[in-house]
Parts: structure tokens; C-alpha cells; sequence
């Protein structure tokens, strides 16, 4: 897909993604997010859209060549095969969790090849240098040594805290959480999202108008907003495969 589509995605924050994705009715609301365990570490930063590029970790104990990136070059040649720039997700093997994940050598490596961000269920260092990268990373702590830390498994499915993640997943993730967009509608998301926003504006420009407020025009409101979500489940429908 095209960087026009990733920087569309990127204009709505996570939320907003989520609730578009509803619209489609193809999976539960309880799946394609990943639980409250990874938290954004930088939650000013904009939302981070990529194709997932997949690893496992581990540093509990020596392995693999013994570098403390091992594995990392085979990964960034992960990133020729996805259809635009990619999302590194690491899950962490070790439990419980030895060592940190990534640090600034890493984030800086991964970002000078195109990545929008990092996803793990581990740890994480060197917040400051990251942060000062504006490279957006989503872990489950901080931890301030690497241990004998190894990447294994490269390109492989991975879970974060709930959420499956296949090699090439389209990824959303702000300071609100991580999600996975479903690629068969993922063109249909980046087109409704912005409608869907207009659909809220019924609901927030009255309750954050100035003046006393009436529940029966709250009511209207809300009527209204159901109306319109109708319109846009059907507009949904028009994406999907008949």
C-alpha cells in the first residue's frame, strides 16, 4: 500500500481506529488489541503505523553468536519483503523478563531503516536517547542491562500480551494501546475514519458547547449519532468481499 495510506492512518489515534474497524462486524470487539501491560513510552509522540516484522527474544542466558545483537541484520532484511515501512515486534521469551530488549543502538539502527516503531511484552533502556530519536517504543517495563540478549525466531507469529502478530500485520499504536488493522479492510479504515470523527461531532460539539444542556437533546444527539453509524456500517459493507 501506498505511504499516502500509512500517513492517512496516521492522522487518527488508536481509538478512533478501533472503533472504524467495528464498523466491518468481521471479529469480536474483545480481539485485535493488545492488553494494558504495553504502555507507550512516549505518549505525545503521534501513532505509529507499519507492517509488523516479527522476532522472539532471549537474555536470561548465553545463546545464539553471543552478540548482544545477534540476529538483528537478519531481521532488517525482513523489511525488503513488506509492503511499506516496517513495525518491529519482539516478544520476549524469558519469565520472568531478564534483561532489556532494546536500547538506543537498536532504536537508532531500526529507525536509519525505515521503521516507525517498536513493540515488545519486554523491557526496554536508554529511554532518554530514545526519546530524543522521537522514535516511538511500546513496552512492558524498563530494565537497565541487555543480560545475553538474542533475537530468535525472525519473521515467525509473536503474541503481545493477548494480541497475536503475524510477519507483515498491518500495526496501529499511540499512547492509547497497540492494535492490528485487518488488511482486507484496511483500505476501508483510512477512508472512514474521517467520517466516522464527523459522526462524534454530533455527540461533542453539544456537550462541550457553552449553555445549559437538556438530556432530551442529548438523546437527540445520540439518536442522531446512531443514525449516521448506520449509514457508515453500510458505506463498511461496500469493502468487504461479496
Amino acid at each position: 500500500m501506498s505511504v499516502k495510506f500509512i500517513e492517512q492512518l496516521r492522522k487518527f489515534d488508536t481509538p478512533t481506529v478501533c472503533n472504524v474497524i467495528e464498523l466491518f462486524g468481521i471479529q469480536p470487539r474483545t480481539l485485535g488489541f493488545a492488553g494494558q501491560r504495553i504502555q507507550s513510552c512516549y505518549p505525545d509522540l503521534p501513532p505509529a503505523v507499519g507492517y509488523a516484522t516479527t522476532a522472539s527474544f532471549r537474555a536470561s542466558a548465553p545463546g545464539g553468536t553471543g552478540s548482544a545483537y545477534a540476529g538483528i541484520e537478519k531481521q532488517l532484511e525482513t523489511f525488503e519483503n513488506l509492503p511499506g515501512p516496517a513495525m518491529i515486534v519482539i516478544q520476549d521469551l524469558d519469565h520472568p523478563v531478564a534483561a532489556a530488549v532494546f536500547g538506543e543502538v537498536m532504536c537508532s539502527t531500526y529507525q536509519a531503516f525505515g521503521a516507525t516503531g517498536l513493540i515488545t511484552n519486554g523491557a526496554g533502556r536508554d529511554f532518554v536517547q530514545v526519546r530524543e530519536l522521537g522514535f516511538p517504543v511500546f513496552t512492558g517495563g524498563t530494565i537497565c542491562s541487555h543480560g545475553y540478549c538474542h533475537l530468535m525466531h525472525v519473521g515467525l507469529p509473536v503474541t503481545m500480551d493477548g494480541l497475536v502478530v503475524q510477519q507483515g500485520d498491518l500495526l496501529h499504536a499511540d499512547a492509547n494501546g497497540v492494535a492490528t488493522i485487518p488488511m482486507n479492510i484496511a483500505e476501508g479504515v483510512a477512508s472512514l475514519a474521517e467520517a466516522f470523527v464527523e459522526a462524534e461531532e454530533i455527540i461533542m460539539a453539544y456537550v462541550k458547547s457553552d449553555g445549559s444542556k437538556t438530556v432530551s437533546e442529548y438523546a437527540d444527539r445520540r439518536e442522531a449519532f446512531q443514525q449516521r453509524l448506520v449509514e457508515l456500517k453500510t458505506r463498511a459493507a461496500e469493502y468487504l468481499p461479496a
